[in-house]
């Protein structure tokens, strides 16, 4: 076989595997290393899986964190800047080895920004399924992507695009529920203030006690679901 052919075929590989955001790559070996750690102790009732977003409940969140979600078990998995594909590796690598999760809360994909509606979703969906092949009775609770910019832009619509597509993985909590929780975060004209984004992106305190408000009634639902 020539070269010719030899690189098309290894092209041909590449399209059939599917998009970027579907292909498991690693990011921050250190943190998730930590996170295998965790898994590894056991004893860890609600998952919390996503980007800074998620990781910031260690920070600005962490006293909302605490006193809403401790009753669960909670270990929070969120790493800054993970994208689809960094989270599906970090599945794939030891973070669901040792746990068996009621719940895991997902939300993953604003930092895709160079990637179609379309091939977000799709990375989002391979979590989904990751998780569900690692730990066959965990149940998904999968927030939209939230709202992002003072005001409605591009970067906004093409998540809402997203979340559009993702909502269709739902099954009424069986395996998984959707939940958008976006609106909560702006105000009626659809800008969003600074008192609970401030770099209208990242969460205050007081963004933080809006998503665990949003979220918790679904949480013990889904939790003590049999």
């Amino acid at each position: 076989m020539n070269t010719l052919s030899t690189l098309a075929l290894v092209l041909l590989s590449l399209a059939q595997d599917g998009p970027k955001t579907t292909q498991p790559a690693m990011k921050d070996e250190k943190r998730h290393l930590g996170f295998v750690e965790i898994a590894k102790k056991g004893g860890v009732d609600f998952l919390l899986m996503g980007d800074s977003i998620t990781d910031g409940w260690r920070g600005g969140g962490k006293k909302v964190y605490s006193a809403s979600f401790d009753e669960f078990k909670p270990a929070n998995f969120g790493i800054g800047g993970d994208r689809t594909q960094h989270v599906l590796w970090r599945l794939q690598n030891g973070e669901l080895d040792g746990i068996t999760p009621k719940l895991c809360m997902l939300m993953i994909g604003t930092n895709n920004g160079g990637d179609s509606a379309e091939d977000v979703a799709a990375g989002i969906t391979a979590i989904i399924k990751e998780i569900h092949q690692k730990s066959p009775t965990t149940k998904v609770l999968l927030l939209g992507i939230f709202p992002r910019g003072e005001k409605p832009n591009p970067g906004r619509e093409k998540n809402d695009k997203v979340n559009t597509i993702v909502a269709k993985l739902d099954d009424g909590g069986k395996t998984v529920k959707y939940l958008d929780i976006g609106e909560k975060f702006m105000n009626e004209d659809k800008t969003i203030s600074k008192e609970i984004m401030p770099d209208f992106l990242h969460l205050t305190e007081k963004g933080y006690q809006i998503w665990a408000d949003a979220v918790l009634p679904t949480v013990k639902e889904l939790i003590a679901a049999k």
